[in-house]
């Protein structure tokens, strides 16, 4: 009796198991956005500067940069915003706020740097809600280099 029920339980499972190894793969989402376990390419940003041609430069890089990066495995990309940089982060910054907030929504991580935000006397209400913090942003860049990530400045 043993025997039978071991032999059902077996013919059962390989059963189950060639329906599901028959099933097609769950197909990705056109346009998916890259994690940092699933892109090819990792980039890290820095703004420094106050604000003036650097902040037009940088949203322009990135999305250049993600562009062509589509097509070779896509990438994941963080700006970190420290010193004079940290205040194209701000809530008062209405010119920049409608990209800022598209390139978070594709999933670049805007990194505000919470030595400058103390510096300034800034709080997490005086920042965009997309942006996210980090500690120190020199060592948040000094990280991602040593993650291997590249480097830009």
């Amino acid at each position: 009796m043993n025997k039978k029920i071991s032999i059902t339980i077996a013919a059962l499972a390989l059963a189950l198991m060639s329906t599901a190894a028959a099933q097609p793969p769950a197909a990705e989402p056109e346009h998916s956005i890259p994690t940092p376990a699933t892109a090819k390419h990792h980039v890290v940003f820095q703004l420094t500067e106050a604000e003036g041609p650097a902040w037009g430069t940088v949203i322009r890089h990135t999305n250049n940069m993600r562009k062509a990066f589509e097509k070779d495995g896509g990438s994941q990309v963080e700006i970190v915003f420290f010193g004079q940089g940290i205040k194209m982060l701000l809530k008062t910054n209405k010119e920049y706020e409608e990209r800022l907030k598209k390139l978070a929504d594709d999933g670049v991580i805007l990194a505000a740097c919470q030595n400058a935000m103390k510096a300034m006397k800034l709080t997490t209400e005086d920042l965009f809600p997309f942006a996210t913090q980090v500690d120190s942003g020199v060592a948040e860049v000094a990280r991602k280099q040593e993650a291997g990530w590249a480097y830009i400045h």
